[in-house]
């Protein structure tokens, strides 16, 4: 089982740091710098962490993937549309 770090608390001291760097920076760039460290903090909270977990997660992205792209092409075959990347000049 592999241990993974929390990075909420390093996450709020990078943010406070960042707040120091920044100082007097345009208020655009103070916002889009806080943003970008709040949603890589937050993506701690959606994927699994836990390495069976996560793989399940990507093998099941992937077949889900695939079916759209299967779906697709039927959806355009039965269309008429055939294949868009063989259809160019």
């Amino acid at each position: 089982m592999a241990i993974t770090q929390n990075l909420v608390p390093a996450a709020v001291i990078s943010v406070g740091g960042l707040a120091a760097a920044m100082v007097g920076a345009p208020w655009w760039a103070v916002v889009i710098c806080l943003g970008l460290s709040l949603v890589v903090t937050a993506l701690q909270l959606v994927f699994p962490q836990e390495s069976e977990h996560r793989l399940g997660w990507w093998k099941d992205r992937r077949a889900y993937r695939h079916r759209r792209r299967q779906l697709r092409q039927a959806r355009r075959e039965r269309d008429g549309l055939g294949n868009r990347r063989s259809n160019r000049t």
